[in-house]
């Protein structure tokens, strides 16, 4: 069975979902700037902008953990196996996650405050 047609297919549902995502979130995004939209829709998205923007925290922060765990296992290549050095990229990748959790924890909270209503 010849199964060819497959990868352009789904190469192109891809890109129209990606296109399609984009799109309403420009749409989304100019609603929110006019103001044609009320405060309650406002504040649900206000929390997806957040994290987001903690997404990019929490991926920094663990590519930081891998990489700073290889180069310790290349540091010193004859006393640390190879075994000891994936072994340290997950240990390093979970301390990454914590630290993630707790700045994202602070931070959520803090925004949570200041989003809502009566408390100036």
């Amino acid at each position: 069975m010849d199964l060819d047609f497959i990868i352009p297919v789904s190469l192109f549902i891809v890109i129209a979902y990606i296109i399609k995502v984009i799109s309403d979130n420009r749409v989304r995004q100019r609603l929110i700037e006019k103001g044609e939209i009320d405060e309650k829709v406002k504040f649900l998205y206000s929390d997806r902008l957040q994290s987001q923007n903690l997404s990019s925290l929490k991926w920094g922060l663990v590519l930081t953990g891998l990489g700073l765990a290889l180069f310790i296992g290349q540091l010193f290549p004859h006393t640390i196996s190879e075994e000891m050095t994936v072994g340290s990229m997950f240990i390093f990748a979970g301390i990454a996650f914590l630290i993630y959790y707790a700045i994202a924890k602070v931070q959520l909270n803090k925004s949570k405050v200041e989003m809502t209503p009566g408390t100036e």
